[in-house]
């Protein structure tokens, strides 16, 4: 049996300003839906991810606030590339972390909520 992770929630305070930044750094817009009054949906995928990302209003995970979902890690080709697209779309990202199990580019989204895009070394390479 598979177990696939293809969605998680990150808690922001805005939602159409979440919206526009992840718009903006490239994310695709799945879902934005209010079917009800109190309770919007918006589901967004990184490009060539099998797993979204979820915010909005209503949703029952007012546990979690926002700024504190700080473990989201994405792999990425090419983290120069990355860190050069987010710089270009204005986001402050950080990077390149160079270790011998990646390399790392940090950045956050508007209420603080931090990601980790990883580009995966070349075990061939290394021998």
């Amino acid at each position: 049996m598979d177990w696939k992770i293809e969605l998680i929630f990150v808690p922001v305070t805005d939602v159409d300003r979440a919206k526009e930044f992840y718009q903006r750094i490239g994310f695709h817009a799945d879902h934005d839906s209010t079917p009800m009054e109190g309770l919007r949906f918006v589901q967004m995928t990184p490009p060539g991810s099998a797993c979204s990302i979820a915010f909005g209003t209503g949703l029952g995970h007012e546990g979690m606030r926002p700024g504190q979902q700080d473990s989201i890690q994405v792999v990425v080709p090419d983290a120069d590339g990355a860190l050069a697209q987010l710089q270009a779309a204005g986001v402050e990202a950080r990077g390149v972390e160079e270790l011998s199990w990646g390399r790392f580019v940090t950045f956050a989204d508007p209420d603080g909520n931090g990601w980790t895009l990883q580009e995966l070394p070349d075990y061939a390479a290394q021998g």
